[in-house]
């Protein structure tokens, strides 16, 4: 197996591994809070359908679109590198090219806080 090959077998491992670890821990994480308020009432709120799916939507949301924002940044690096080799006046074309890129993972990380601001709360 290639080395380029092996690291994205440990790479993909690594994700895979923490959408486990994230999926068990939120029942963990939502009965934790849960438990430090005085009603036992607000438990629905917690323990709702729309609480598990929200949340992991917003963590595939916010893991999907870094993946994106990576691939995109290796292949318009890889060509920014090789196009400033032969011009170098075309630096400013390549920057809004990474900057875009970069953009990808800004917006999965708006849609994720969306979506965490929409996890229903207990009345107070």
């Amino acid at each position: 197996m290639k080395v380029k090959q092996k690291f994205f077998l440990y790479l993909a491992l690594i994700q895979l591994i923490i959408i486990v670890v994230v999926f068990f821990s939120i029942n963990g994480m939502v009965s934790f809070v849960a438990a430090q308020t005085s009603t036992t009432d607000t438990m629905a709120y917690y323990n709702s359908p729309a609480t598990y799916f929200l949340a992991i939507s917003a963590a595939i949301s916010m893991g999907a679109s870094a993946f994106a924002a990576g691939l995109v940044l290796k292949t318009v690096g890889t060509a920014a590198i090789s196009a400033l080799t032969e011009r170098e006046e075309a630096f400013g074309k390549i920057v809004v090219l990474v900057a875009l890129g970069e953009a990808i993972a800004i917006y999965g990380l708006i849609v994720a806080l969306l979506l965490v601001f929409r996890i229903p709360t207990p009345p107070s």
